[in-house]
């Protein structure tokens, strides 16, 4: 009696399973993972592609092209390891003006943190600098005029301004309590533009995008000075923005203490859209010494995807995936992450079965990474673009790692 007694709740629990596995219109939220893969298959608009040994096993729409958001960031990711090699340290230009001004010229280095700063002061330093008529700033490498659809004006992060020249991937973190401002980061010094940005803010910490171009650039200056100012190397004078004099001499190449496999592996980690756009841009130097914008690096980038993809039907509008112009198709994406198998270790890493970027944008929801299966990294893509829970995609990838057999859902691989 006992025994029946137990059984009965189990019982209960696989019927009502198997009911919500069968329920159209489920909310993945309360669901299983069988579920949610289930409701997956059933959205209008939805593409999902699961390979299994080199054969499609699920394939829902694979060929509609749809909007990737920031899944966009593993082809980015790809062209940059294709171009530079993941050992590339990108660089920045340090001159001495006639005047005594320190100049720098940025090459669009998207990884120019507070603590590199402290590296560039050491070896500025030991080159003999010892007093700076200001801080001259260029950021030319990139045009004045640089729009990226998708991108807004707000204080969001995301939303940062991308420009050649940039500290903290051109955003601050700041700290109002108890009527005092200070900043949230011990590295990074608070200057009088930061202290300006948390006036506008509320109680609380605060990391907020520093919206406009040439505010970004000034804001470089600010820290830079102030980071010299620490290391006992006195800076007159404001920041200046302009083009490096002529005349002036190169006093120090800086190339970042961090090589281009951790850029990609924070880039993606956290989907850092400023370094996807500033790579995206760096792309299209030809070496013509001219600034480069958006319409030649969209260029240039369609021009690198049509040499190594036999592609039709796709759109490339920027590096992040921040525009909704982009187009992409479950097959295509599933075509870069098999191409970026052998760096799958950069792609962030949600559980011990899979690993996978995420993208979103209202109304679209996106994955595409690997999933754990029999022992083997299968690749997969998936994308939604309808409104839908936020944590349906992993229910999804977590659904395709458990079921043993994925070809039940899907007789023949269609769906």
């Amino acid at each position: 009696m006992m025994r029946q007694n137990a059984f009965l709740p189990r019982l209960f629990g696989i019927l009502l399973m198997l009911g919500l596995v069968l329920t159209r219109g489920l909310d993945p939220a309360v669901a299983g993972t069988d579920a949610a893969l289930s409701h997956a298959l059933e959205l209008p608009k939805a593409s999902l592609l699961v390979m299994e040994r080199g054969r499609a096993v699920i394939s829902r729409q694979p060929d509609r092209a749809m909007v990737p958001a920031s899944t966009m960031k593993i082809l980015t990711a790809l062209a940059a390891i294709r171009h530079w090699g993941l050992a590339h340290r990108f660089h920045t230009d340090f001159y001495l003006g006639k005047d005594g001004r320190l100049w720098v010229r940025g090459y669009g280095d998207p990884y120019l943190v507070s603590e590199e700063l402290d590296r560039i002061v050491a070896a500025l330093r030991t080159r003999g600098v010892r007093k700076v008529a200001g801080i001259g700033l260029d950021d030319s490498y990139f045009d004045s005029a640089l729009t990226i659809s998708g991108r807004s004006a707000s204080n969001n992060p995301y939303d940062a301004p991308v420009t050649a020249l940039a500290a903290n991937f051109n955003t601050v973190n700041i700290v109002n309590r108890g009527g005092k401002t200070r900043s949230a980061e011990a590295q990074t010094p608070l200057t009088p533009m930061a202290r300006r940005f948390a006036q506008g803010l509320g109680a609380g910490k605060h990391r907020v995008s520093l919206r406009q171009r040439a505010r970004a650039v000034h804001y470089f200056g600010e820290l830079l000075s102030a980071k010299l100012e620490q290391a006992g190397i006195p800076v007159d004078g404001d920041p200046r923005n302009g083009p490096v004099p002529a005349r002036a001499k190169r006093i120090y190449r800086h190339h970042n203490s961090r090589e281009l496999k951790f850029v990609l592996t924070a880039m993606l980690e956290y989907s850092n859209n400023f370094i996807a756009n500033a790579l995206f841009l760096k792309l299209a130097d030809r070496g013509k010494g001219r600034p480069l914008d958006m319409s030649e690096a969209q260029r240039a980038f369609t021009r690198w995807v049509n040499r190594t993809f036999d592609w039709r039907g796709h759109r490339i509008a920027d590096g992040a995936g921040l525009s909704r112009s982009n187009r992409l198709s479950a097959r295509q994406l599933l075509e870069v992450v098999r191409a970026f198998a052998p760096y799958r270790e950069l792609l962030p890493k949600k559980d011990a079965r899979v690993r996978a970027k995420t993208g979103t944008l209202r109304g679209v929801s996106t994955y595409a990474g690997f999933v754990r299966r029999g022992g083997r990294w299968e690749p997969f893509s998936l994308l939604i673009n309808q409104p839908v829970p936020s944590e349906l995609r992993l229910r999804v990838a977590r659904a395709l790692a458990e079921t043993p057999d994925l070809r039940r859902l899907c007789p023949g691989g269609r769906c």
